[in-house]
Protein backbone atom coordinates (compact mmCIF):
# COMPACT_ATOMS: atom_id res chain seq x y z
CA UNK A 1 0.00 0.00 0.00
CA UNK A 2 2.83 2.36 0.86
CA UNK A 3 4.52 1.57 -2.42
CA UNK A 4 1.40 2.52 -4.35
CA UNK A 5 1.20 5.83 -2.53
CA UNK A 6 4.82 6.59 -3.41
CA UNK A 7 4.17 5.79 -7.05
CA UNK A 8 1.15 8.02 -7.10
CA UNK A 9 3.16 10.88 -5.61
CA UNK A 10 5.93 10.42 -8.16
CA UNK A 11 3.41 10.31 -10.98
CA UNK A 12 1.84 13.53 -9.71
CA UNK A 13 5.20 15.25 -9.58
CA UNK A 14 6.07 14.13 -13.12
CA UNK A 15 2.70 15.31 -14.41
CA UNK A 16 3.15 18.66 -12.71
CA UNK A 17 6.63 19.02 -14.19
CA UNK A 18 5.41 18.16 -17.68
CA UNK A 19 2.49 20.56 -17.36
CA UNK A 20 4.75 23.46 -16.25
CA UNK A 21 7.61 22.82 -18.69
CA UNK A 22 6.21 24.62 -21.69
CA UNK A 23 5.01 27.67 -19.74
CA UNK A 24 8.41 27.85 -18.09
CA UNK A 25 10.15 27.78 -21.46
CA UNK A 26 7.83 30.46 -22.76
CA UNK A 27 8.51 32.60 -19.71
CA UNK A 28 12.29 32.23 -20.05
CA UNK A 29 12.10 32.98 -23.79
CA UNK A 30 9.93 36.04 -23.16
CA UNK A 31 12.25 37.25 -20.42
CA UNK A 32 15.28 36.97 -22.71
CA UNK A 33 13.60 38.45 -25.78
CA UNK A 34 15.11 41.75 -26.97
CA UNK A 35 13.06 44.91 -26.61
CA UNK A 36 13.49 47.40 -29.41
CA UNK A 37 13.29 51.17 -29.39
CA UNK A 38 11.24 52.58 -32.25
CA UNK A 39 10.36 55.86 -33.94
CA UNK A 40 7.55 56.34 -36.42
CA UNK A 41 7.64 57.49 -40.01
CA UNK A 42 5.73 60.67 -40.75
CA UNK A 43 4.89 63.18 -43.43
CA UNK A 44 6.47 66.61 -43.45
CA UNK A 45 9.05 68.87 -45.03
CA UNK A 46 12.68 67.93 -45.69
CA UNK A 47 15.37 70.51 -46.43
CA UNK A 48 18.83 69.37 -47.48
CA UNK A 49 21.68 71.61 -46.39
CA UNK A 50 25.47 71.75 -46.61
CA UNK A 51 27.15 72.91 -43.45
CA UNK A 52 30.32 74.98 -43.29
CA UNK A 53 32.05 77.48 -41.06
CA UNK A 54 33.13 80.95 -42.01
CA UNK A 55 34.58 84.20 -40.69
CA UNK A 56 32.72 87.49 -40.64
CA UNK A 57 34.57 90.42 -42.18
CA UNK A 58 33.61 93.95 -43.24
CA UNK A 59 32.65 94.40 -46.87
CA UNK A 60 35.53 96.86 -47.14
CA UNK A 61 38.41 97.68 -44.82
CA UNK A 62 40.13 101.02 -45.43
CA UNK A 63 43.65 101.14 -43.99
CA UNK A 64 44.67 104.70 -43.13
CA UNK A 65 48.39 105.47 -42.97
CA UNK A 66 50.76 108.43 -42.62
CA UNK A 67 52.67 110.04 -45.49
CA UNK A 68 54.98 112.14 -43.32
CA UNK A 69 57.00 111.36 -40.20
CA UNK A 70 56.69 112.89 -36.78
CA UNK A 71 55.17 112.66 -33.33
CA UNK A 72 51.44 112.14 -32.82
CA UNK A 73 50.18 115.21 -30.92
CA UNK A 74 46.41 114.77 -31.35
CA UNK A 75 44.11 111.74 -31.48
CA UNK A 76 40.69 112.51 -32.89
CA UNK A 77 39.24 109.00 -33.07
CA UNK A 78 39.25 105.85 -30.97
CA UNK A 79 38.12 102.25 -31.31
CA UNK A 80 34.47 101.83 -32.38
CA UNK A 81 34.03 105.53 -33.18
CA UNK A 82 31.82 106.31 -36.16
CA UNK A 83 33.48 108.93 -38.36
CA UNK A 84 32.54 110.85 -41.46
CA UNK A 85 34.77 111.47 -44.47
CA UNK A 86 37.12 114.33 -43.66
CA UNK A 87 36.98 113.96 -39.86
CA UNK A 88 40.29 114.38 -38.04
CA UNK A 89 41.67 111.02 -36.91
CA UNK A 90 45.09 112.15 -35.70
CA UNK A 91 47.59 114.96 -36.12
CA UNK A 92 51.37 114.79 -36.45
CA UNK A 93 53.44 117.61 -34.91
CA UNK A 94 53.28 120.25 -37.68
CA UNK A 95 56.03 122.65 -36.51
CA UNK A 96 58.79 121.40 -38.81
CA UNK A 97 56.43 121.41 -41.77
CA UNK A 98 55.16 124.90 -40.92
CA UNK A 99 58.78 126.07 -40.91
CA UNK A 100 59.33 124.52 -44.31
CA UNK A 101 56.28 126.36 -45.64
CA UNK A 102 57.55 129.67 -44.25
CA UNK A 103 61.00 129.04 -45.76
CA UNK A 104 59.59 128.26 -49.18
CA UNK A 105 57.22 131.23 -49.03
CA UNK A 106 60.26 133.48 -48.45
CA UNK A 107 62.16 131.79 -51.25
CA UNK A 108 59.22 132.33 -53.59
CA UNK A 109 59.01 135.98 -52.63
CA UNK A 110 62.74 136.35 -53.35
CA UNK A 111 62.38 134.72 -56.76
CA UNK A 112 59.48 136.97 -57.63
CA UNK A 113 61.55 139.99 -56.63
CA UNK A 114 64.39 138.73 -58.84
CA UNK A 115 61.90 138.44 -61.67
CA UNK A 116 60.71 142.01 -61.13
CA UNK A 117 64.32 143.27 -61.09
CA UNK A 118 65.08 141.34 -64.28
CA UNK A 119 62.00 142.81 -65.93
CA UNK A 120 63.11 146.31 -64.97
CA UNK A 121 66.61 145.70 -66.32
CA UNK A 122 65.15 144.34 -69.53
CA UNK A 123 62.96 147.39 -69.93
CA UNK A 124 66.02 149.60 -69.44
CA UNK A 125 67.92 147.62 -72.07
CA UNK A 126 65.07 147.98 -74.52
CA UNK A 127 65.00 151.77 -74.03
CA UNK A 128 68.75 151.95 -74.60
CA UNK A 129 68.39 149.93 -77.78
CA UNK A 130 65.55 152.15 -79.06
CA UNK A 131 67.50 155.37 -78.40
CA UNK A 132 70.64 154.03 -80.04
CA UNK A 133 68.76 152.94 -83.15
CA UNK A 134 66.88 156.26 -83.36
CA UNK A 135 70.09 158.25 -83.12
CA UNK A 136 71.74 155.99 -85.68
CA UNK A 137 68.87 156.57 -88.03
CA UNK A 138 69.14 160.36 -87.73
CA UNK A 139 72.93 160.48 -87.98
CA UNK A 140 74.50 157.27 -89.28
CA UNK A 141 77.98 158.39 -88.27
CA UNK A 142 77.10 159.44 -84.74
CA UNK A 143 77.08 155.90 -83.21
CA UNK A 144 79.37 153.10 -84.35
CA UNK A 145 77.83 149.82 -85.45
CA UNK A 146 79.65 148.03 -82.64
CA UNK A 147 77.75 150.09 -80.06
CA UNK A 148 74.45 149.24 -81.75
CA UNK A 149 75.37 145.54 -81.58
CA UNK A 150 76.26 145.88 -77.92
CA UNK A 151 72.90 147.32 -76.86
CA UNK A 152 71.06 144.79 -79.03
CA UNK A 153 72.83 141.79 -77.51
CA UNK A 154 72.42 143.28 -74.04
CA UNK A 155 68.65 143.38 -74.58
CA UNK A 156 68.69 139.73 -75.74
CA UNK A 157 70.67 138.71 -72.64
CA UNK A 158 68.19 140.51 -70.39
CA UNK A 159 65.31 138.64 -72.06
CA UNK A 160 67.11 135.35 -71.31
CA UNK A 161 67.50 136.45 -67.69
CA UNK A 162 63.71 136.91 -67.58
CA UNK A 163 63.26 133.29 -68.62
CA UNK A 164 65.68 132.17 -65.92
CA UNK A 165 63.87 134.27 -63.30
CA UNK A 166 60.47 132.90 -64.36
CA UNK A 167 61.78 129.33 -64.10
CA UNK A 168 63.14 130.13 -60.62
CA UNK A 169 59.70 131.41 -59.62
CA UNK A 170 58.03 128.24 -60.87
CA UNK A 171 60.58 126.13 -58.99
CA UNK A 172 59.97 128.08 -55.80
CA UNK A 173 56.20 127.68 -56.26
CA UNK A 174 56.65 123.91 -56.66
CA UNK A 175 58.79 123.74 -53.50
CA UNK A 176 56.16 125.73 -51.63
CA UNK A 177 53.40 123.46 -52.92
CA UNK A 178 55.34 120.40 -51.75
CA UNK A 179 55.82 121.90 -48.28
CA UNK A 180 52.15 122.86 -48.04
CA UNK A 181 51.14 119.34 -49.05
CA UNK A 182 53.42 117.86 -46.39
CA UNK A 183 51.92 120.25 -43.83
CA UNK A 184 48.44 119.09 -44.87
CA UNK A 185 49.54 115.47 -44.48
CA UNK A 186 50.21 116.11 -40.80
CA UNK A 187 46.41 116.03 -40.40
CA UNK A 188 45.31 112.40 -40.76
CA UNK A 189 41.73 112.62 -41.98
CA UNK A 190 39.18 109.87 -42.61
CA UNK A 191 39.04 109.12 -46.36
CA UNK A 192 35.60 107.49 -45.97
CA UNK A 193 32.84 107.40 -43.40
CA UNK A 194 32.53 104.31 -41.26
CA UNK A 195 33.45 102.66 -37.97
CA UNK A 196 37.00 102.64 -36.63
CA UNK A 197 37.65 98.93 -36.05
CA UNK A 198 41.36 99.29 -35.26
CA UNK A 199 43.66 102.00 -33.92
CA UNK A 200 47.37 101.23 -33.95
CA UNK A 201 48.88 104.44 -32.53
CA UNK A 202 48.83 106.40 -29.28
CA UNK A 203 49.39 110.05 -28.48
CA UNK A 204 53.11 110.81 -28.24
CA UNK A 205 54.11 107.94 -30.51
CA UNK A 206 56.56 108.69 -33.32
CA UNK A 207 55.75 107.43 -36.79
CA UNK A 208 58.43 107.04 -39.46
CA UNK A 209 57.23 107.14 -43.04
CA UNK A 210 60.56 107.34 -44.88
CA UNK A 211 60.74 103.69 -45.91
CA UNK A 212 57.28 102.22 -45.35
CA UNK A 213 53.90 103.83 -44.81
CA UNK A 214 52.85 103.14 -41.21
CA UNK A 215 49.27 101.92 -40.70
CA UNK A 216 47.43 104.04 -38.15
CA UNK A 217 43.72 103.21 -38.38
CA UNK A 218 41.39 100.69 -40.05
CA UNK A 219 37.93 101.97 -40.99
CA UNK A 220 35.04 99.73 -42.03
CA UNK A 221 32.47 101.67 -44.07
CA UNK A 222 28.81 100.60 -44.25
CA UNK A 223 29.11 97.97 -41.50
CA UNK A 224 25.56 98.77 -40.39
CA UNK A 225 24.31 97.93 -43.85
CA UNK A 226 25.98 94.59 -44.52
CA UNK A 227 28.94 92.36 -43.78
CA UNK A 228 30.61 89.50 -45.58
CA UNK A 229 31.12 85.94 -44.44
CA UNK A 230 33.99 84.01 -45.99
CA UNK A 231 33.38 80.25 -45.92
CA UNK A 232 35.64 77.42 -47.10
CA UNK A 233 33.55 74.78 -48.91
CA UNK A 234 34.78 71.33 -49.93
CA UNK A 235 35.27 70.82 -53.67
CA UNK A 236 32.69 67.99 -53.68
CA UNK A 237 29.98 70.47 -52.64
CA UNK A 238 30.84 73.41 -54.88
CA UNK A 239 28.58 72.26 -57.73
CA UNK A 240 25.55 72.12 -55.44
CA UNK A 241 26.49 75.44 -53.86
CA UNK A 242 26.52 77.06 -57.31
CA UNK A 243 23.16 75.51 -58.12
CA UNK A 244 21.79 76.86 -54.85
CA UNK A 245 23.06 80.34 -55.72
CA UNK A 246 21.49 80.23 -59.18
CA UNK A 247 18.20 79.13 -57.64
CA UNK A 248 18.35 82.01 -55.15
CA UNK A 249 18.04 79.75 -52.13
CA UNK A 250 18.65 81.34 -48.72
CA UNK A 251 21.62 80.77 -46.46
CA UNK A 252 21.24 80.67 -42.71
CA UNK A 253 23.96 80.95 -40.09
CA UNK A 254 24.48 81.40 -36.38
CA UNK A 255 27.23 82.92 -34.26
CA UNK A 256 28.29 81.95 -30.77
CA UNK A 257 27.54 85.44 -29.45
CA UNK A 258 23.80 84.96 -30.13
CA UNK A 259 23.19 81.19 -29.92
CA UNK A 260 19.40 81.47 -30.09
CA UNK A 261 19.29 83.71 -33.15
CA UNK A 262 19.42 82.62 -36.79
CA UNK A 263 20.74 85.11 -39.34
CA UNK A 264 19.95 85.02 -43.05
CA UNK A 265 22.29 85.85 -45.92
CA UNK A 266 22.80 85.20 -49.59
CA UNK A 267 25.62 83.82 -51.72
CA UNK A 268 27.44 86.71 -53.37
CA UNK A 269 30.33 84.89 -54.99
CA UNK A 270 31.93 81.49 -55.46
CA UNK A 271 35.59 82.29 -55.98
CA UNK A 272 37.90 80.29 -58.21
CA UNK A 273 41.09 80.47 -56.13
CA UNK A 274 41.22 77.08 -54.45
CA UNK A 275 43.09 76.28 -51.27
CA UNK A 276 44.64 72.87 -50.50
CA UNK A 277 45.29 71.81 -46.93
CA UNK A 278 46.33 68.23 -46.15
CA UNK A 279 45.11 67.08 -49.59
CA UNK A 280 41.67 68.63 -48.99
CA UNK A 281 40.67 71.15 -51.67
CA UNK A 282 38.30 73.93 -50.68
CA UNK A 283 36.93 77.00 -52.44
CA UNK A 284 36.04 80.31 -50.82
CA UNK A 285 32.34 81.15 -50.88
CA UNK A 286 31.47 84.76 -50.05
CA UNK A 287 28.15 85.53 -48.37
CA UNK A 288 26.56 88.87 -47.56
CA UNK A 289 24.20 89.57 -44.68
CA UNK A 290 22.43 92.63 -43.33
CA UNK A 291 23.77 94.03 -40.06
CA UNK A 292 21.44 96.87 -38.96
CA UNK A 293 21.91 96.24 -35.23
CA UNK A 294 25.68 95.74 -35.54
CA UNK A 295 25.46 92.29 -33.97
CA UNK A 296 27.81 90.73 -36.52
CA UNK A 297 31.33 91.86 -35.72
CA UNK A 298 34.60 91.33 -37.61
CA UNK A 299 36.33 88.07 -36.74
CA UNK A 300 33.25 86.21 -35.48
CA UNK A 301 32.92 82.56 -36.51
CA UNK A 302 29.70 81.71 -38.31
CA UNK A 303 28.16 78.22 -38.51
CA UNK A 304 26.59 78.24 -41.97
CA UNK A 305 23.85 76.10 -43.52
CA UNK A 306 23.49 76.37 -47.30
CA UNK A 307 20.01 75.31 -48.43
CA UNK A 308 20.51 72.97 -51.38
CA UNK A 309 17.02 71.59 -52.01
CA UNK A 310 13.72 71.09 -50.21
CA UNK A 311 10.60 68.91 -50.41
CA UNK A 312 7.20 69.63 -48.91
CA UNK A 313 4.74 67.12 -47.47
CA UNK A 314 6.76 63.98 -48.20
CA UNK A 315 7.04 60.70 -46.34
CA UNK A 316 10.12 60.76 -44.17
CA UNK A 317 11.87 58.36 -41.81
CA UNK A 318 14.16 59.09 -38.86
CA UNK A 319 17.85 59.09 -39.71
CA UNK A 320 18.40 56.88 -36.67
CA UNK A 321 16.36 54.15 -38.38
CA UNK A 322 18.65 54.26 -41.43
CA UNK A 323 21.75 54.09 -39.24
CA UNK A 324 20.52 51.13 -37.19
CA UNK A 325 22.33 47.82 -37.90
CA UNK A 326 20.89 44.82 -36.01
CA UNK A 327 22.59 41.77 -34.55
CA UNK A 328 22.16 38.47 -36.34
CA UNK A 329 20.28 36.85 -33.48
CA UNK A 330 17.59 39.54 -33.71
CA UNK A 331 16.95 39.15 -37.45
CA UNK A 332 14.61 36.64 -39.02
CA UNK A 333 16.30 34.00 -41.16
CA UNK A 334 14.96 35.31 -44.47
CA UNK A 335 16.73 38.63 -43.98
CA UNK A 336 20.11 37.35 -42.82
CA UNK A 337 21.62 37.73 -46.34
CA UNK A 338 21.10 41.48 -46.02
CA UNK A 339 23.53 41.54 -43.12
CA UNK A 340 26.05 39.77 -45.33
CA UNK A 341 25.61 42.26 -48.19
CA UNK A 342 24.04 39.68 -50.50
CA UNK A 343 20.61 41.27 -50.86
CA UNK A 344 19.80 43.00 -54.15
CA UNK A 345 16.91 45.42 -54.17
CA UNK A 346 15.55 44.36 -57.53
CA UNK A 347 12.09 45.71 -56.86
CA UNK A 348 13.43 49.26 -56.76
CA UNK A 349 15.43 48.89 -59.98
CA UNK A 350 12.24 48.66 -62.00
CA UNK A 351 11.68 52.38 -61.48
CA UNK A 352 14.59 53.14 -63.85
CA UNK A 353 13.98 50.38 -66.42
CA UNK A 354 13.28 51.38 -70.00
CA UNK A 355 14.74 54.88 -69.75
CA UNK A 356 17.63 56.04 -72.00
CA UNK A 357 19.78 56.83 -69.00
CA UNK A 358 18.68 53.78 -67.05
CA UNK A 359 22.21 52.59 -66.25
CA UNK A 360 23.40 55.89 -64.83
CA UNK A 361 20.19 56.41 -62.95
CA UNK A 362 20.32 52.88 -61.58
CA UNK A 363 23.83 53.52 -60.30
CA UNK A 364 22.71 56.75 -58.66
CA UNK A 365 19.69 55.06 -57.13
CA UNK A 366 21.86 52.22 -55.88
CA UNK A 367 23.63 54.71 -53.60
CA UNK A 368 20.26 55.72 -52.16
CA UNK A 369 19.00 52.18 -51.49
CA UNK A 370 18.86 51.42 -47.83
CA UNK A 371 17.01 49.24 -45.32
CA UNK A 372 14.94 50.04 -42.29
CA UNK A 373 13.82 47.42 -39.79
CA UNK A 374 10.46 46.64 -38.25
CA UNK A 375 9.56 44.17 -35.53
CA UNK A 376 7.54 41.12 -36.58
CA UNK A 377 6.84 38.20 -34.22
CA UNK A 378 9.70 39.18 -31.95
CA UNK A 379 12.26 39.34 -34.76
CA UNK A 380 13.36 42.08 -37.13
CA UNK A 381 12.19 42.28 -40.72
CA UNK A 382 14.03 44.37 -43.32
CA UNK A 383 12.12 46.89 -45.42
CA UNK A 384 13.88 48.16 -48.53
CA UNK A 385 13.62 51.91 -49.22
CA UNK A 386 15.01 54.37 -51.70
CA UNK A 387 15.94 57.62 -50.02
CA UNK A 388 15.90 61.19 -51.30
CA UNK A 389 16.73 64.42 -49.52
CA UNK A 390 18.01 64.30 -45.98
CA UNK A 391 18.36 66.83 -43.19
CA UNK A 392 19.87 66.59 -39.75
CA UNK A 393 16.90 64.56 -38.37
CA UNK A 394 14.89 62.84 -41.13
CA UNK A 395 15.27 61.51 -44.67
CA UNK A 396 12.78 61.51 -47.53
CA UNK A 397 11.47 58.13 -48.72
CA UNK A 398 11.18 58.03 -52.51
CA UNK A 399 10.18 54.38 -52.82
CA UNK A 400 9.65 51.40 -50.54
CA UNK A 401 7.05 49.61 -48.41
CA UNK A 402 7.02 52.20 -45.64
CA UNK A 403 3.71 53.71 -44.61
CA UNK A 404 3.02 56.79 -42.56
CA UNK A 405 3.03 56.02 -38.85
CA UNK A 406 5.03 52.78 -39.20
CA UNK A 407 7.16 51.97 -36.14
CA UNK A 408 10.78 51.69 -37.26
CA UNK A 409 13.47 50.21 -35.06
CA UNK A 410 16.21 52.65 -34.05
CA UNK A 411 17.92 50.62 -31.32
CA UNK A 412 17.75 47.90 -28.70
CA UNK A 413 16.49 48.87 -25.25
CA UNK A 414 18.80 47.86 -22.44
CA UNK A 415 16.66 47.25 -19.39
CA UNK A 416 19.59 46.33 -17.19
Amino acid sequence: MRFVIVLLLLAGLVAAGVAGYEPALEYIEEANRATFRTQTSERGDVTEVINATGTIEPVESVHVGAFVSGTIVTLGADFNDEVEAGDLLAEIDPRLYQSNVARDEAALAARKAELQRAEAVLEHARKDEERAKTTKARSPTSIPDAEIDEVTFSRIAKEAEILVAEAAVRQAEANLGNSIANLDYTRIEAPVGGIVIDRKIDRGQTVAAQFQTPELFVIAPDMRERVRIFAAVDEADIGRIRASREAGRPVQFTVDAYPGEVFTGEIEQVRLNSDTLQNVVTYPVVLTAANPELKLLPGMTADISFEIDSRSDVLRVPNAALRFFPKREHVREADLPILDGEEVLADLRTSSAGRPDADSRAEAEEDNRRHVWIEEDGLLKAVAVETGLSDYRTTEVVAGDVDEGMALVVGVRDDT
